[in-house]
């Protein structure tokens, strides 16, 4: 009976990841981070309150493993100084849910009364949210219901906001042409490091 439940559980999370819809808000969220990060010299700067801001932080910090240049910003601490670490080149991604949160609904202001032309993607279930309208790019999650059992513990929309990063920074690495080389530089220590340091290594061997 419970090994049912689990798999009802699994499929639910997977359709929900089958339903994202691929549109070329994503093509244009890469450009806009290339454009900005890659040849402005900007950053890229992730934001977001409770689970969705676990997951900015995830963002950011893949990202930047990945050759993106990344910061998380909380978004309450940025109205108690934080926001300086926001300069003119930088690009924010904002994720929530609703749409409706409202200490990203005020960073937005807050940012654009420092810096008025920073470019904003956000990701949300809610494309008539007032963050969605204030977006130059707005990418939806589908919309997923909750597997909690109470349909509000973040859930099921987490996983797609997770997806949703996931996918952005593939389509950016390929885009730069991030190689293994370049990753152990950023990730030396670990399985990892040694895992990318044996593959750029054989790589250069195949060149030869």
């Amino acid at each position: 009976m419970v090994i049912d439940e689990i798999k009802a559980l699994l499929t639910i999370e997977a359709n929900a990841v089958k339903n994202i819809p691929a549109t070329d808000s994503f093509e244009k969220s890469v450009e806009l981070i290339h454009r900005y990060v890659h040849l402005k010299k900007g950053k890229l700067i992730t934001s977001g309150m409770g689970k969705a801001g676990q997951i900015a932080v995830n963002m950011a910090t893949t990202f930047s493993s990945t050759g993106t240049p990344a910061v998380f910003l909380h978004p309450s601490e940025a109205q108690h100084g934080d926001l300086g670490v926001v300069q003119e080149n930088d690009v924010m991604l904002l994720i929530s849910n609703s749409g409706k949160t409202r200490e990203i609904v005020e960073l937005i202001g807050l940012a654009r009364g420092l810096h008025p032309r920073i470019q904003f993607i956000v990701i949300t279930s809610n494309l008539e949210s007032q963050l969605a309208l204030e977006a130059d790019v707005c990418i939806h999650t589908g919309n997923p219901r909750e597997v909690c059992t109470l349909g509000l513990t973040p859930t099921t929309s987490t996983t797609t906001m997770t997806v949703i990063g996931d996918v952005l920074v593939v389509l950016l690495m390929k885009k730069i042409g991030f190689s293994n080389h370049d990753y152990s530089l950023r990730h030396h220590g670990g399985y990892l490091g040694d895992k990318s340091r044996k593959a750029a290594q054989n790589e250069n061997e195949e060149k030869i």
